[in-house]
């Protein structure tokens, strides 16, 4: 029996937010509460490298790779990017693109190893439950990431930003050490093209596969039609829902019916995407509820809905545990003290045509002076999307890329027009911005709820400079502690 089949659901689940920022401290910090903690597995292979690249301070990335089940790819990792004392501060770190359709085994070896580090370390020590969050819009590292995080024993997978029908049988199928294939999503595609990637553990591992367990698979849907379609035609079992509204941060799912906007540009939301509860209730699923829930009361008002609790990314988000980086966190509580801040819902912004929170900061790519003097540049692209080329071949492209080279690949100009770097972006929010050939560094770009400007709550005193994971997950409950007391 999995230590998630053991134990009853959680009432919280931190969010998997970023790049980094749901790091394995945060996962660590909430998953010893007795909640759910999650990590996020959006570029961690990146991440790694850039960590080993800045030496490794703390030993913590060397210890869990001392721990993977096979030797000797840990090992040619460590050789080829750890930097005993790290790298100097002017110099670039070394680039790693997100995987091809077709990867080389090292390729693969990069992306199994970082998702099954980020795991070990969220689950280090303790007996806990954590997930792992995944972007259904980043398909090619999907299947070695599942395998990563599975080898390294992760209770739960979530999945969004998109419909993962095809997860919870691949799942399954890895459990029993099988191969396993994942549909692209290529736009052009003919319907006699036959664009997949694909993952085969027994000649990844060399025939050596160790017990496996299967994790839960959650779904992350902004409409019961979807939640209804995921339970009953997904490729096997979706153990649950988290329900996001649109107030959430990160990625939101676009309104339905005709667009419309706001007087600042925002896709305005109606009734037609107002979620119904009864229905995802009816299919008899645990479901969480998600965006602007960060209070005692809405967790309170959750659980009266019939949900299993309420998922919360914000709050964790700029806590002490959290992976950005401390200037950020410092500058969000202070302007939140003072009500200085604006958060966008900036339909232009993600490369993947979602709309995207965007906290607005000086000195942030948010900001339109540093988006318009920033030199376009595409060499992390993990949100780029696939085209079918003429020749019928797979290609790869970015809005975000320079316009001229977008263009080129089949693209419309009017596609780039307000696009930002998401990918560097989310990496500078956790100190790994990349320093560019003229020496500047990549800027920031915050992303976060709407319920950032509540986030004063947890601090244990007036002039308290932060707070702690432990703090908001006592908070979030208080409210059903006191009626149970009473």
């Amino acid at each position: 029996m999995s230590n998630s089949e053991a134990r009853p659901e959680p009432i919280i689940i931190q969010g998997g937010m970023g790049v980094a920022v749901s790091s394995w401290k945060l996962a660590k910090a909430v998953a010893v509460t007795g909640q759910l903690g999650v990590v996020s597995g959006t570029a961690v292979d990146a991440v790694m490298v850039r960590r080993l690249q800045q030496g490794d301070c703390g030993g913590h990335l060397r210890r869990a790779l001392a721990e993977f089940p096979y030797p000797r790819m840990a090992r040619r990792i460590l050789d080829r990017y750890h930097l005993p004392g790290g790298k100097p501060a002017d110099e670039p770190f070394s680039t790693t693109m997100v995987l091809p359709a077709n990867p080389t085994q090292e390729q693969l070896e990069l992306v199994v190893v970082a998702n099954f580090v980020e795991v070990f370390l969220a689950k280090e020590d303790h007996n806990g439950l954590v997930g792992i969050n995944y972007l259904e819009k980043i398909q090619t590292p999907t299947l070695p990431s599942l395998f990563g995080a599975m080898l390294a024993g992760v209770d739960y997978v979530l999945m969004g930003a998109g419909i993962p029908r095809a997860i919870p049988g691949i799942l399954d199928r890895l459990v029993d050490g099988e191969k396993v294939e994942l549909p692209l999503n290529v736009a052009g595609a003919q319907s006699s093209d036959e664009f997949v990637t694909r993952f085969d553990p027994m000649q990844f591992t060399g025939g050596e596969i160790p017990w496996l367990e299967r994790p839960k698979f959650i779904a992350i849907v902004a409409s019961g039609t979807l939640a209804n379609m995921l339970a009953k035609k997904a490729s096997g079992r979706v153990d649950g829902f988290i329900v996001e509204g649109p107030t959430a941060g990160g990625h939101n799912a676009p309104p339905r019916g005709k667009p419309k906007r706001n007087e600042r540009g925002e896709p305005v939301y109606g009734d037609r995407d107002v979620v119904d509860l009864e229905a995802i209730a009816a299919l008899g699923r645990p479901f969480w509820l998600a965006g602007s829930y960060g209070s005692p009361e809405k967790v309170a008002a959750a659980l009266e809905t019939g949900a299993t609790g309420v998922q919360v990314g914000t709050a964790f988000a700029f806590c002490e545990e959290s992976g950005f980086s401390s200037e950020i966190k410092a500058d969000i509580l202070n302007s939140c003290r003072h009500g200085e801040f604006e958060v966008l819902t900036d339909p232009l912004a993600s490369p993947t045509g979602f709309p995207f929170k965007v906290l607005q900061i000086q000195g942030s790519i948010s900001d339109e002076l540093v988006y318009n003097q920033r030199q376009r540049v595409c060499d992390l692209g993990f949100l780029r999307q696939s085209y079918r080329k003429d020749s019928g071949e797979l290609g790869w492209r970015c809005p975000g890329e320079p316009e001229a080279a977008y263009v080129h690949k089949g693209g419309e100009i009017e596609e780039t027009v307000g696009r930002k770097c998401v990918c560097n972006g989310l990496m500078a929010n956790v100190g790994l911005e990349q320093t560019r050939r003229d020496g500047e560094l990549e800027q920031p770009l915050v992303t976060c709820g709407n319920d950032v400007r509540n986030i004063v709550q947890y601090l244990a005193t007036a002039d308290a400079q932060s707070y702690s994971a432990a703090a908001v997950i006592d908070r979030l409950l208080s409210g059903i502690r006191l009626k149970v007391q009473a």
